[in-house]
């Protein structure tokens, strides 16, 4: 559908530009990382708004306080954040125990850019792609930016030509994405990249919104087509619209049953399934009504759209290599059939209850610090009791599983949130049908723990896949046995949402001496005046006060307390609360060492699965593939399974 786009950095090129451990060198990080951790637990374990109400400047070593209470921003960016910072000036001694910690911080982090990337100066905001227009990528086609936002735009780019190296070096076109909200990283693979995409995602609401921008995309193709007179022979053949199924990928089932999930669509657990194709609209229906549904007739694409620039792209692809960098696996011969489905669709419901919980989570500007606040767009439950009409448009199951054979595929998830990302991988070292992954994680306070096997916003599975059977389920971290047997390898919920904290961004704050730097001390004071109050409430939520850091804290604490159910003009004590206020510096130094700690958490989280790959026989990699200052969930971690022998005889015929 118009020129190729090149696709550039192959897999000698990273195994020459990105240092690989040895399986002993990650078994010795992890044994680092989970030292070192453990002995600062009491500050990745505190939380900033207890700063007074906990007395945490108190708690740590003196000669650390010392040496940090009167540091600017801009040096607590430079002395203590900033790991590429080379002039480093003290304003005083600092103890060396400080500067180990710091040390120790950044030595035990995985690389969050890769080596000889362009030099830019850390927390500074503006990417190349970005320069003519700052909400348009210059890397991406119009059609691919549309209902796109640019932290979107630069993360499909680069992963979707990521997972088109993978499908060329295993000769396989079939991807599923799973968590694929409305299809912005399908729709590019698909129509953009010419891969046979199936996306899989928990909330029907954003399956519809995929399918009508499919459409969308689908009518502009064809009216550019028409304008340049293409005729009907010249167009390519209809199979390589994305399929989208509605589905909740349930961590405690097994390969099989995901396997099964994609080809008749929906959970297999409970409620309607369907799987949602593009049509043309009715004439009779409103094109503005966003409730209805596309048919499930495919338009032609025009073989000249050109749908992405020319430029070279940075992906890095990961895989299993000899010593001398080359690949190791031979291709299968065998072209795998297309993972597309039928155009006439029937669906049966279930007389189950159905949950339809959206994976997707978004790390926006929070309150007061960079993406640390989760914004869980995860929708109330879609409830039904008795089985409702069918869905129009519901793949016909059987029919689909005809045409699509048995297919093998690449496995890729952008921000699966919790243990959707470790539940993948186990399918990846499980599914001999996956022949490689791309995950790029994101909402490590969601994963499942031994000590906390339900965390806040997390939902349980409604019910096991087979009830007769044993429970598939697993907890999220650690996954790997290795970790699992190191002492203190635990992670509490609070460390795991640290490591969902933004350094980039926080370093831009610090270095711009913003005024959003106060918002943490405002919350810390005030959680003092609800304690005041009532002692037995705790952190409660306030959500995010719209600019609170352009207001004065009478007004911050008015709007407040009157979100926990306090009324607003309670008395404030406002010679003790002015005297907080002035300690905001030191607030802004204990937040920064616990985001110190939050990259060498995130890399034990990461190394974990790296090692859990490893003893099922597998080798991965973490690439830094998203410039953080953009998107601070930037890891990928990449496997590819070596081919030996036929698919068939890797299936067992199943």
């Amino acid at each position: 559908m118009g020129e190729e786009i090149p696709i550039v950095g192959t897999v000698v090129d990273v195994m020459m530009t990105f240092q690989s451990l040895t399986a002993e060198e990650k078994k010795q990080l992890a044994r680092s990382l989970t030292s070192f951790l453990s002995q600062y637990k009491q500050i990745s374990d505190s939380y900033i708004i207890e700063f007074f109400s906990e007395g945490l400047w108190d708690t740590l070593p003196s000669a650390w306080t010392e040496a940090l209470r009167d540091l600017s921003a801009p040096q607590i960016a430079d002395l203590l954040l900033d790991s590429t910072c080379k002039n480093r000036r003290y304003p005083s001694v600092w103890p060396l125990s400080l500067l180990a910690f710091r040390a120790t911080a950044h030595a035990l982090a995985f690389p969050r850019r890769t080596h000889g990337s362009a030099v830019q100066e850390v927390g500074t905001r503006g990417l190349e792609e970005f320069q003519e227009n700052q909400s348009q990528s210059s890397l991406l086609g119009h059609n691919f930016r549309k209902h796109v936002k640019p932290k979107k735009q630069h993360e499909i780019n680069k992963l979707g030509k990521l997972v088109k190296q993978l499908c060329g070096l295993t000769e396989c076109d079939n991807v599923v994405d799973v968590g694929s909200g409305q299809g912005h990283l399908t729709r590019f693979l698909s129509f953009g990249l010419g891969l046979s995409v199936t996306g899989i995602e928990a909330d029907p609401a954003l399956v519809a919104m995929a399918s009508k921008f499919d459409e969308q995309l689908l009518s502009t193709l064809q009216k550019k087509s028409l304008k340049k007179n293409v005729t009907t022979q010249q167009l390519p053949a209809p199979g390589r619209s994305p399929r989208h199924v509605v589905g909740w990928v349930n961590p405690n089932a097994s390969w099989e049953d995901f396997v099964k999930q994609l080809k008749k669509g929906g959970s297999l657990c409970n409620g309607p399934t369907c799987t949602v194709l593009p049509r043309k609209k009715r004439p009779w229906e409103s094109a503005s009504n966003p409730d209805q549904h596309p048919d499930s007739v495919i338009l032609p694409l025009t073989p000249t759209q050109p749908c992405l620039s020319n430029a070279e792209t940075d992906c890095l692809v990961s895989s299993q290599a000899k010593s001398d960098g080359r690949w190791t696996s031979p291709r299968p011969n065998v072209s795998p059939p297309p993972l597309q489905g039928p155009p006439e669709i029937t669906c049966e419901p279930s007389s189950h209850t159905a949950c339809y919980p959206k994976r997707q989570c978004k790390f926006e500007t929070g309150e007061g610090v960079g993406p640390v606040g989760c914004k869980s767009h995860t929708s109330p439950f879609s409830c039904w009791t008795s089985s409702p009409p069918p869905h129009p448009d519901c793949v016909d199951t059987a029919e689909w599983e005809e045409q699509s054979g048995d297919p093998r595929f690449i496995l890729t998830g952008l921000h699966a949130c919790g243990d959707l990302s470790a539940t993948l991988l186990r399918h990846f070292a499980s599914c001999p049908r996956i022949l490689g992954i791309t995950s790029v994680a994101c909402c490590y306070m969601k994963i499942t723990t031994c000590e906390n096997p339900t965390p806040p916003g997390v939902l349980i599975p409604p019910c096991p896949a087979h009830p007769e059977e044993p429970s598939h389920s697993v907890f999220g971290y650690p996954m790997s046995s290795w970790v699992r047997g190191l002492p203190g390898h635990q992670l509490s919920y609070k460390a795991r949402e640290g490591a969902c904290h933004a350094m980039e961004d926080y370093l831009q704050r610090l270095r711009e001496e913003s005024e959003l730097l106060r918002v943490h001390c405002y919350r810390a004071t005030l959680e003092t005046v609800i304690r005041g109050a009532r002692p037995d409430l705790r952190r409660a939520g306030i959500q995010t006060i719209k600019k609170a850091h352009l207001l004065p804290f009478h007004e911050y604490a008015r709007l407040g307390l009157l979100r926990v159910g306090l009324p607003a003009d309670l008395p404030l004590d406002h010679a003790g609360l002015d005297a907080m206020l002035k300690q905001q510096w030191r607030v802004v130094v204990y937040f920064s060492l616990a985001l110190l700690l939050a990259p060498a958490i995130e890399t034990l989280v990461l190394l974990d699965r790296m090692l859990f790959l490893e003893e099922k026989g597998f080798q991965s990699h973490l690439v830094p593939l998203f410039d953080p200052t953009f998107s601070p969930r930037n890891l990928v971690l990449v496997a590819v399974k070596p081919q030996e022998g036929s698919y068939r005889t890797q299936c067992g015929e199943a």
